[in-house]
């Protein structure tokens, strides 16, 4: 049961930067390469954003890297459940738009408290969010919230051979909800659901690249 899981955790500071991973396919390298535009208006950030993820290790699955990356996966847990409730809440949402808005924050909310009673005393804090017009303008959340989802199913693919066997198990029961989300989302957005036979994974330093360009992380 995922609900079960629990990770003995020790000092996993000294991990080294970088993994190995294939080649993200053209419209991931557009996503990573630019700043992430919604609303028309194009954000971006300072960089602050690098130093909040791990630099998650190669070595063998363990442990004490399942508790790093389970603590990667919290930080991107922490922004969309934030995200999908100030839009839920906040924004000039409505019809499909809203019950999509209202249905995935409350999954994003059982996903970190999830990751959270996985990790015990050791999960980090959630960071001070800004979202801007991202959450309170239709177009702008729709183009974030694909953006957003499009992002979590491929970081958290991208982690999997990291994992040892029982917390990819419980990974995989999220990630399988994030893809219908993303799938959700992209059929609102009038996207194709599909657009690829297969998904490819993204490493934490593409992830990061990603997220930090929202700006929507602060460091105080």
């Amino acid at each position: 049961m995922m609900d079960d899981l629990r990770i003995d955790l020790i000092d996993s500071a000294a991990s080294t930067p970088g993994e190995p991973a294939p080649q993200p396919r053209d419209t991931r390298r557009q996503f990573l390469g630019q700043t992430l535009a919604v609303g028309g208006a194009t954000i971006f950030a300072g960089g602050v954003f690098v130093a909040a993820l791990p630099r998650l290790a190669v070595s063998a699955p363990s442990p004490a890297q399942d508790a790093e990356i389970l603590n990667f996966a919290l930080l991107l847990e922490y922004i969309e459940s934030a995200f999908f409730t100030e839009a839920s809440v906040k924004g000039n949402l409505s019809g499909e738009l809203l019950e999509f808005a209202d249905v995935v924050r409350g999954h994003e909310r059982a996903h970190v408290a999830f990751l959270r009673g996985a990790l015990g005393n050791k999960a980090r804090k959630q960071p001070k969010l800004e979202f801007g017009d991202a959450t309170r303008e239709p177009g702008a959340f729709t183009a974030a919230a694909v953006a957003l989802e499009d992002l979590a199913v491929s970081a958290y693919n991208g982690q999997a051979g990291n994992l040892t066997k029982g917390t990819l198990e419980a990974a995989a029961k999220i990630v399988s909800v994030e893809a219908r989300h993303a799938g959700w989302i992209r059929a609102i957005a009038g996207k194709n659901p599909a657009p690829a036979a297969t998904e490819e994974p993204l490493t934490a330093k593409q992830v990061t690249a990603a997220v930090a360009k929202t700006g929507w992380v602060k460091t105080s």
